[in-house]
């Protein structure tokens, strides 16, 4: 089993979502997040962009991973979104946003956080699963897409 598959909850994925920029989607996985966390919208959007202001989680291949402390949170905490248009995210690339995978830890989080970010960047470095997400027909079976994900053995 995955360190991914317990921090997504289902109602935690959201597909087609509105957003024109990073805040824009900080706010909509803000206004998923609050009530499972305990949380305030404003401590995930402002945990999110002080991250993004140390430098882009976009990876390319129109994949991001932002990820931010909390204080208050106690566990990670994951959510998945898709957006109905790429958004701009300073990726390596150059090329826009269309799925992004948030990530959430605690202000005094451990090693586990680096472990999770690495396993994160690992899965959506995997095309077919890229590709599937694209165009999950709903967010239970993105959710599915996700939780079920394995990594492949390395060709030798």
């Amino acid at each position: 089993m995955s360190l991914i598959s317990s921090l997504l909850d289902p109602s935690h994925v959201a597909l087609d979502v509105e957003a024109t920029d990073k805040r824009a989607l900080f706010e909509r996985v803000a206004a998923m997040l609050e009530g499972a966390s305990g949380l305030s919208r404003g401590q995930v959007v402002d945990s999110l962009l002080a991250r993004e202001r140390l430098g882009s989680t976009g990876l390319g291949q129109g994949i991001a991973i932002p990820h931010g402390r909390v204080k208050g949170l106690r566990d990670a905490l994951g959510a998945f979104l898709r957006v109905r248009a790429p958004i701009p995210f300073d990726a390596p690339d150059s090329r826009p946003v269309n799925l992004a995978f948030v990530l959430l830890v605690p202000e005094r989080a451990t090693d586990l956080h680096l472990q999770i970010l690495s396993e994160l960047a690992q899965m959506f470095s995997d095309r077919e699963l890229r590709r599937q997400l694209a165009v999950a027909p709903d967010a239970a079976s993105a959710q599915r897409l996700i939780v079920g994900w394995q990594a492949h053995a390395p060709n030798t």
